[in-house]
């Protein structure tokens, strides 16, 4: 493809110490909703607290919604979007991995749009009606790597209730400004960092795959495997190394950079029902579960893009499988290969359903692929991949 549009509105702010940044960098409000997740390690890490000390030097005052789940709930969206409209709050900072900020984005437009979350969303059963208003401003923080959300427009949130994951998203939903620490990484546990690696490891081969791929976004996803295959085994075995974990950091950006120029495919769409129908299930785990059969399956489709592949992440490329055979020694490394989907609660009998809500919630990304998937195609994945 000799043709794209290139349009990344975010202002980064990349490198060891940038949080600092934050005492005197233009924000886009003067007072914040900050965004956390339910969990302990943002403020036991002393996370939060820096970041409030910091708005507060900038002048900035805030308030905190503290109840995001590691798979973000639709419910949640509306608490969030309720208080922030409560105090009068005029953007939203999403403080720490892939659920707090991808829930800051959705709860950024439910603080100045009205109705239900899921009138906006397309697919399942939202009414993908347009905005009414343009969301507030957004600003990323980011504590993990692995969703890239802080270099694109995309949310991703379950409705509980309904059992759907979908992903939202427009030129609207970019965070104005975010900042990568990596030194906020380094007590990021050994398994999350393995699992978060992994899932900006499958959005830049899903990316580079995707038949919407251009020549931008084929440069930051090679350069996002080269650098997960030379830092990430390194970082899961010592969080403290520095230069693996910004290494993993860069590499986790510009995955979101490659969501922004080009796209999932369908590997996402099925992962994101197994989550959603067990949302005990971490995300990077449901990738991780189905990605050798759902490789397998595309590497004669597509195999010298496979190749390509396989020269980022060290081999000489002379075969398509030699991708996987990497993917699988780096999974290995990092102590993630094998993951079973029965370990989770799902049975071999419900592969079927799991197959039919994909392409009910997230179909869009089948579409995206380069060679279609039929229903029984898919299943054929879930099932080879099933243990």
């Amino acid at each position: 493809m000799n043709e794209f549009t290139y349009y990344i509105p975010t202002k980064i702010m990349f490198g060891p110490g940038t949080l600092s940044a934050l005492s005197s960098v233009r924000l886009p409000g003067r007072n914040a909703l900050i965004v956390i997740t339910a969990g302990k390690s943002v403020r036991a890490n002393g996370y939060l607290e820096r970041v409030q000390n910091l708005l507060a030097v900038n002048g900035c005052r805030h308030v905190v919604y503290d109840r995001i789940l590691p798979n973000p709930i639709h419910a949640h969206v509306m608490e969030g979007a309720a208080l922030a409209r409560q105090h009068e709050c005029d953007f939203v900072i999403g403080l720490g991995g892939g659920s707090p900020i991808d829930s800051a984005k959705a709860i950024a437009v439910m603080a100045t749009n009205s109705g239900d979350y899921w009138d906006y969303v397309a697919g399942g059963t939202g009414k993908g009606q347009p905005l009414e208003r343009a969301p507030l401003p957004v600003v990323a923080i980011t504590t993990t790597a692995g969703t890239g959300t802080e270099a694109d427009p995309w949310t991703v949130i379950t409705h509980e209730e309904r059992q759907e994951k979908i992903g939202f998203g427009n030129e609207n939903t970019f965070p104005v400004l975010s900042i990568v620490d990596p030194e906020l990484m380094l007590t990021v546990p050994p398994l999350l960092t393995a699992y978060q690696g992994f899932d900006a490891f499958f959005h830049a081969a899903e990316g580079y795959l995707a038949n919407i791929a251009t020549p931008i976004s084929d440069a930051f996803a090679l350069q996002s495997l080269r650098l997960l295959a030379k830092s990430l085994s390194t970082a899961v075995a010592d969080g403290q190394n520095l230069a693996a974990r910004t290494d993993v950091a860069l590499a986790n950006t510009l995955s979101g950079m490659v969501e922004s120029t080009s796209c999932c495919t369908s590997e996402h769409s099925l992962a994101h029902a197994l989550s959603a129908c067990h949302p005990e299930m971490a995300h990077g785990a449901a990738l991780l579960a189905i990605s050798e059969a759902y490789f397998n399956f595309f590497a004669d489709k597509v195999p010298e893009r496979f190749r390509a592949m396989a020269q980022a992440l060290g081999r000489d490329g002379r075969e398509p499988q030699e991708f996987i055979a990497a993917m699988i020694h780096m999974q290995r490394q990092c102590g993630v290969h094998g993951i079973r989907m029965s370990e989770f609660g799902i049975t071999r009998a419900e592969l079927p359903a799991l197959v039919d809500n994909a392409f009910a919630t997230m179909g869009g990304l089948f579409v995206l692929d380069r060679y279609t998937l039929s229903r029984d195609d898919a299943l054929g994945i879930l099932t080879a991949a099933y243990r």
